[in-house]
């Protein structure tokens, strides 16, 4: 079970996110903010986007909206993101 180890803020609405396969990727949070449902909204106001924690290896936001590791490394690997941590360095 991949898990999320550690977490970065780049710009805007990107996250670089550490898996525990020893792979990262920057994911862009965007289209969760413009799909505006009543979990992501919230996400739009960049004090609260800022706001993301790990829970249980899982992204989180206090608003209970959360993202398995899994589903964010799928959707990395999908698009091409995914890369080994060596070679982020």
């Amino acid at each position: 079970m991949i898990k999320l180890k550690s977490t970065e803020s780049k710009d805007g609405y990107r996250l670089l996110l550490h898996f525990s396969d020893n792979t990262c990727g920057t994911y862009d949070f965007t289209p969760f903010i413009e799909a505006a449902t009543e979990m992501t909204a919230p996400l739009s106001d960049p004090p609260f986007f800022s706001r993301y924690f790990i829970e249980l290896g899982a992204l989180a936001w206090p608003n209970g909206f959360d993202l398995s590791a899994e589903s964010l490394h799928r959707r990395l690997q999908e698009s091409g993101g995914l890369r080994n941590n060596a070679e982020a360095a």
